[in-house]
């Protein structure tokens, strides 16, 4: 029996809130910037993944700023490890890229603990097309792996001068799978990467998963994707066969124990259902025919414009084929008239006509999303607003809509 009563408005029974006066004393606790060498981690989490139970805490604001510290457990480490290479080529030696206090990185950690083998890390603070070549050069297993965020990722092949580092892209091609997460993957830079010969894994997944848990649009065999379709009560049951958009629910054994110390949240977003431990997550998205999923959003990325809702992501999307468009945000600001309206900043390659660009996008998305989803208000910058996580920063985006001519 849970410790938690029952929500009757979710599905399923609460997961109670992993306590920190239960923690085991040998937990790996990140709860900001890993001080000096990441690498002397590795020996911490070789002994916390030796036994079961919580093996990392990881702190996270989300998308809300609440804080929240999600407890990873040696189980959900491991079946999220051997899943990752099951869908590879299998145990192999991984460099680290990321900062080693958030999920991505701490996996690299982890991944590598659990396949025998020592990882190699970029020495410096700042992420360089150069760091990267130099440190992949200090790899010596035969089966390589590296996680990236987007943005490192167009650094090494899509850079703003336009000349990418010859040995970054021949080190990025050596590698058996690059997993790129963190925030969506452009298609035109995709196949810049695929021109390249680079084995891009475009992940999905959150600290509450162990990190990405689907790969190329397919669960890993350690997980399950489920969908609760838009209009359904609260207490619907996620189905791994709904075809209808909706909350992407995500379950199985590599997802986390909870948040510590919060039971509220906890029983808000995890939930044992079937003797199935589920994460809900707080994005749209749609199973295809095939079963495998499409994300299309955040549940609070919808814009609603003259009473017209919005899809942030779709937008976005539609001018991310574009490719004059090397990097794109969507989001609303507030309209006295329409309530929010639909805003584009985005970054053009050089040399594009700015006014020809707007015109054009406006027509394709408009014969594509609608008239309501055409953005009204556009910025431009040479780089996009990004978080160390490499994801974009929304608050210094939005500050940028807030000059008085919006």
């Amino acid at each position: 029996m849970s410790d938690y009563p029952n929500d009757p408005a979710l599905p399923g029974e609460p997961v109670p809130a992993p306590e920190a006066r239960a923690l085991p004393s040998d937990v790996v606790t990140l709860d900001g910037p890993v001080p000096g060498d990441p690498l002397e981690l590795v020996p911490r989490l070789t002994a916390a993944l030796s036994r079961p139970g919580p093996a990392v805490v990881v702190a996270t604001s989300g998308s809300t700023g609440r804080p929240k510290k999600t407890v990873l457990s040696t189980q959900a480490l491991t079946a999220s490890g051997r899943a990752t290479e099951r869908a590879t080529a299998g145990p192999g030696q991984w460099l680290l890229c990321l900062p080693a206090h958030y999920v991505a990185g701490i996996q690299v950690l982890a991944r590598s603990v659990l396949a025998g083998t020592h990882p190699v890390a970029i020495p410096t603070e700042h992420f360089t097309p150069a760091a990267f070549a130099d440190a992949a050069q200090r790899l010596t297993h035969p089966v390589r792996y590296v996680s990236v965020v987007p943005t490192q990722l167009q650094r090494i092949l899509d850079p703003r001068d336009g000349a990418p580092d010859p040995r970054a892209v021949a080190a990025l091609a050596r590698f058996d799978a690059v997993l790129v997460g963190g925030s969506a993957l452009y298609p035109d830079l995709a196949a810049r990467a695929a021109d390249e010969g680079v084995h891009v894994v475009r992940t999905y997944g959150m600290s509450e998963t162990c990190g990405g848990c689907v790969y190329d649009d397919a669960a890993l065999d350690a997980v399950t994707a489920g969908i609760v379709p838009d209009g359904a009560p609260s207490s619907a049951v996620p189905d791994p066969n709904e075809r209808r958009e909706g909350r992407i629910w995500l379950g199985g054994a590599a997802v986390a124990d909870g948040y510590l110390d919060d039971p509220a949240q906890t029983a808000d977003h995890f939930r044992v259902i079937g003797g199935v431990r589920w994460y809900r997550t707080d994005d749209l998205g749609v199973l295809r025919e095939d079963g495998t999923l499409r994300v299309l959003g955040r549940t609070d990325d919808v814009i609603n414009t003259g009473g017209v809702k919005v899809s942030a992501g779709l937008v976005a999307a539609e001018l991310q084929r574009d490719e004059r468009v090397r990097q794109a945000l969507v989001l609303a600001v507030p309209h006295p008239e329409w309530g929010q309206a639909v805003a584009a900043l985005i970054a053009l390659r050089e040399g594009s006509d700015l006014n020809a660009v707007e015109r054009e996008l406006s027509s394709a998305i408009r014969d594509g999303l609608g008239a309501p989803a055409v953005p009204k208000l556009w910025r431009h910058v040479a780089q996009l607003p990004m978080l160390a996580t490499g994801k974009p920063d929304r608050r210094s985006a939005e500050a940028l809509f807030a000059s008085p001519d919006v």
